[in-house]
């Protein structure tokens, strides 16, 4: 006869904040289904009753109140499961919970020890930490229940649990994505289950909050570290796996790890509360089938299709029905229409092309081209009289002033105008096109190129906007975005025979820069070191600092990178500090160009 298995189920759900009943619907449907399949413990992501991040709305009592109520709806549904559910609990202070739900009624509580206040992280701002680490007994099997940064460090709650008995672990969270993060979670969540003995049913939310993404991939470790089930990316699902709780108790008498003395200090409590004492059903409860291990996208496809849903959830979790995109002829505003036709559908998107006297023909032939390609209704709004209006306007103000960025970037304001004018009229949400690459040095123009209601590759650097568009074309198997936007220089277009590379250095060696400087926090001293030109080094650093005012005011983007401007990067406007510069390329500070 085969040894009973522990079945852990885990409901990768897209919540949003603030929805209710929505949230609650979607639990009592994944919970439902886990339940059919007699798992023994389904898990839902961090605060996915509420929806995460709530900030500010946990001020409010009535949010509170709601989430509550929710809770014990759903408790209500609990029958042959026992569910981890994502909550607040409130009372004397706020915590950010897991409620453990059995037979019914709230069985028990798990609050959050380790609250994260870095990089997009406030819950200090909100949460206490909870004090105790308690084991819950499933059907004859100690479970310990944490929530996501508790198991991010060694020791703590994890290891108390294991001390205590846990011999399966269930950690609920809402862990933000950034390229490649699963990688590092799945590496840290094999460690833990070696170092501890203990299987690892680690659920994650997916889905877009926000600037904020959030790629699913949860995983269950066994106590080897080895990869017995994994969630899909970027998609709802139930993960569900079947666990051999007798192997982990013969693992942990030959554990050395797990002695008292590991946690010699730590000085936490870990009760045991008994919820079922029956072991798992054996053979009678319904087959799984083969393990489901997702297999992870590659890096590029895989910030492709974070930029999708990031764009999908930000649209319809607003109410929006239609996009505009402004199509220029090059690679910004093509990925960006590629990517908003991906994520809406094509009769939810419209294409403004808004020439000038600058622009080229190519130009208004590669945004005819993708248009046709992608299937999408446009609109054309030539703006030269417009700008011809305002420098006969302007001529007696700027007489013997020499024509510079002030004229250029009247036609990019004028084009955000129309923008911004069209989706006043019909209720349409503007996506702004500019890269991370721009943003970062201020190669922008506010209330022009920078206007919108959503900047989808806000966070993304110019050399991966080319590798994303090739990536769109190979995916589609033809040319989506003409293959001469790809092979061109870039260009603003907003003066004759311009090129981004009069103002920027190439993008080749820019991005570089931008990432050991902007994402690393590296001084100027330090990039250099590592072999570029000090001059080079010191003339970007200089415009990153001087358009922090620029970043300020610009629409939110989605996060991609390890640290993505707005929440993650925080620095005065009003600054004078500008560090040391490498020898040789000191210069003076200008005031910024808008």
């Amino acid at each position: 006869m085969a040894t009973p298995r522990f079945r852990v189920a885990m409901a990768q759900i897209n919540p949003t904040v603030g929805d209710f009943e929505g949230n609650t619907r979607k639990i009592l449907e994944r919970l439902d289904e886990a339940q059919r399949l007699d798992a023994d413990v389904v898990s839902f992501p961090e605060l996915a009753v509420p929806g995460y991040p709530p900030e500010d709305l946990l001020i409010k009592a009535d949010f509170l109140q709601e989430n509550l109520a929710c809770l014990h709806e759903i408790a209500r549904h609990t029958s042959r499961s026992v569910a981890v559910v994502g909550c607040v609990d409130s009372g004397e202070h706020l915590y950010n919970a897991a409620a453990v739900l059995a037979g019914g009624r709230v069985a028990g509580m798990y609050r959050k020890m380790r609250l994260p206040n870095y990089g997009v992280f406030d819950e200090k701002r909100y949460f206490q930490p909870g004090t105790e680490a308690p084991v819950f007994v499933v059907r004859g099997v100690p479970v310990g229940v944490t929530v996501c940064e508790d198991m991010w460090s060694p020791g703590g709650p994890l290891l108390a649990q294991s001390l205590a008995g846990a011999l399966v672990a269930v950690n609920i969270n809402g862990s933000p994505y950034f390229m490649g993060k699963w990688r590092v979670r799945e590496e840290m969540l094999r460690v833990r289950a070696r170092d501890y003995a203990i299987a690892i049913a680690y659920n994650n939310m997916v889905g877009g909050q926000d600037e904020l993404l959030f790629d699913g991939l949860g995983v269950v470790v066994d106590a080897l570290g080895g990869i017995a089930a994994r969630g899909p990316a970027f998609e709802e699902a139930l993960t569900i796996a079947d666990l051999d709780v007798e192997a982990i108790r013969t693992l942990r008498r030959y554990n050395p790890l797990r002695t008292p003395d590991a946690i010699a200090g730590e000085g936490l409590r870990a009760p045991v509360y008994t919820l079922s004492t029956e072991p798992p059903a054996g053979d009678g409860r319904p087959a799984l089938p083969a393990a489901s291990i997702a297999e992870p996208p590659g890096d590029v496809e895989e910030v492709y299709r974070a930029l999708v849903l990031g764009t999908r959830d930000y649209v319809r979790k607003n109410r929006f029905r239609r996009v505009l995109v402004g199509l220029s002829g090059g690679v910004d505003s093509s990925l960006v229409a590629a990517i908003a036709a991906d994520a809406l559908g094509t009769d939810a998107l419209t294409g403004v092309t808004m020439p000038s006297r600058f622009t080229s023909e190519e130009s208004r032939r590669y945004a005819a081209a993708l248009a046709r390609s992608l299937g999408i209704g446009t609109m054309e709004l030539p703006i030269e009289p417009v700008a011809g209006a305002y420098e006969t306007l302007l001529t007696s103000a700027f007489a013997g002033r020499p024509r510079d960025e002030a004229e250029e970037n009247i036609q990019a304001r004028i084009r955000g105008t129309l923008l911004m004018a069209l989706s006043n009229k019909f209720g349409w949400l503007v996506l702004a096109t500019g890269n991370k690459s721009e943003m970062s040095v201020g190669y922008a123009t506010l209330y022009g190129d920078m206007a919108g209601g959503f900047a989808v590759i806000k966070d993304v650097p110019k050399t991966l906007v080319y590798r994303l568009a090739r990536w769109r074309n190979a995916n589609a198997g033809r040319e989506v975005i003409p293959a001469g936007v790809l092979e061109r220089a870039p260009t603003a277009e907003l003066r004759e025979q311009q090129t981004d590379q009069d103002t920027l250095p190439p993008y080749e060696v820019l991005d570089p820069i931008l990432r050991l400087y902007v994402e690393d926090d590296r001084s100027a001293e330090e990039i250099v070191a590592q072999g570029f030109d000090p001059v080079t080094v010191a003339r970007v650093v200089r415009m990153v600092d001087a358009s922090e005012y620029k970043r300020r005011q610009a629409p939110p983007g989605i996060k991609i990178t390890p640290k993505a401007f707005g929440r993650d990067r925080r620095l005065p406007i009003t600054n004078w500090y500008r560090g040391r510069r490498p020898a040789g390329a000191e210069t003076p500070t200008v005031p910024p160009r808008a």
